[in-house]
């Protein structure tokens, strides 16, 4: 199989899909990979790495898309590579359709397969390619969150653990999963006072556990949310559906009776996320203010530590596309039904519940098009 690595063009994304050592891999195994000039410089590694890897080196993003069988991507396609888009081709990328129809229409109309890293399920139900960026944005998170609350950016002037005399700040953290987890973690060590909501009481039964009741944890409603969120300096929203729009947990009347200068970091907005008033940003101009309350919801976090998180997401999403390479599309998805779950869009059918129920169109199951 000919296997493609464009250059990211999202706004300062500097992740890339695949790494030098998986290209040799892939030639390995008798594979040829076309990397484009410059995709891994940001993640540290430079085009004579991929070329002593086994890389073809290329000048052009269209001669990448054009010559590939299969694309390798880290963020879903932008408007400028819609145009690359053909029957047939194998994307493998972050997609995070819900929340963007113009993308699924163009996936559907060109009969893209379309196999979405967030949607993708191992054996134990969990969702191994969402996991290690939702540690890195998790963690980042409360990093984030420390800065914004920084006089220089808006915030309310307060350092995050405090010094001794004063009491530190109060960080919200909504959900459980994975971003809540790595944000209490981080959260904690700061030193900050930390409450974290989620719905399920088995889950938050576990947490208290593993952080020795050092963390505050209350049960998901709204009076709750309302009151935890008045109280925070710093609100972290890591709400997930897989593949489905994320629920608006936090209401826009919830915002405005926050503090003057609290943050709000919303993790979850790749897939639309869980703040009524949240929309989406880039790394170049990352945060804004509603009703007083600064909002940060850059939707590629991971991507402003690039080298961290190249290797920590090819870690998991390389034995995958060696899968693919080997086995070909259809006969991969098939005999895996985890990366069955992962595919959204196969030959202009939709295969994807979350995204057909956020976006109010017909799908199929992967099962049914794959047969």
């Amino acid at each position: 199989m000919i296997i493609g690595v464009p250059k990211e063009i999202k706004d300062n994304e500097a992740r890339v899909g695949v790494t030098p050592a998986g290209v040799k891999a892939l030639a390995e195994a008798g594979h040829k990979v076309l990397v484009e000039t410059q995709a891994g410089a940001l993640s540290g590694f430079p085009d004579e790495e991929y070329q002593h890897a086994g890389a073809e080196i290329v000048g052009e993003a269209g001669y990448v898309w054009g010559k590939s069988e299969m694309v390798v991507k880290v963020k879903e396609p932008i408007e400028k590579e819609y145009v690359f888009f053909r029957e047939g081709l194998v994307l493998f990328t972050y997609l995070h359709l819900a929340p963007v129809p113009d993308l699924t229409d163009k996936l559907l109309k060109s009969k893209v397969i379309g196999i979405a890293y967030e949607t993708v399920r191992d054996r134990q139900g969990t969702l191994p390619l969402l996991t290690p960026m939702s540690e890195v944005a998790g963690r980042m998170s409360v990093q984030v969150g420390a800065a914004y609350l920084e006089r220089e950016h808006g915030g309310r002037g307060i350092l995050l653990g405090g010094v001794p005399g004063v009491p530190p700040a109060h960080v919200c953290i909504i959900g459980g999963g994975v971003v809540g987890t790595n944000a209490a973690k981080i959260a904690l060590g700061f030193g900050a006072k930390v409450t974290l909501v989620d719905v399920n009481l088995n889950r938050l039964r576990e947490l208290d556990d593993i952080f020795g009741g050092r963390l505050y944890t209350l049960a998901s409603n709204s009076y709750n949310v309302a009151q935890a969120t008045k109280e925070a300096d710093l609100v972290i929203g890591g709400v997930l559906i897989p593949g489905a729009t994320a629920p608006k947990i936090v209401t826009r009347a919830m915002v405005a009776g926050m503090k003057k200068g609290a943050v709000i970091v919303d993790v979850a907005i790749d897939q639309g996320g869980c703040v009524e008033t949240a929309r989406p940003t880039s790394h170049s101009n990352p945060s804004y203010v509603v009703d007083g309350v600064v909002h940060y919801c850059v939707t590629n976090m991971p991507g402003a530590v690039p080298n961290t998180s190249t290797l920590a997401l090819t870690n998991s999403t390389f034995p995958y596309v060696l899968r693919i390479a080997n086995l070909g599309a259809r006969e991969a998805l098939k005999q895996d039904a985890g990366l069955a779950e992962g595919l959204n869009t196969w030959m202009g059918t939709l295969t994807y519940r979350g995204v057909a129920e956020s976006q109010k169109r017909a799908w199929s199951t992967a099962a049914s098009v794959l047969e």
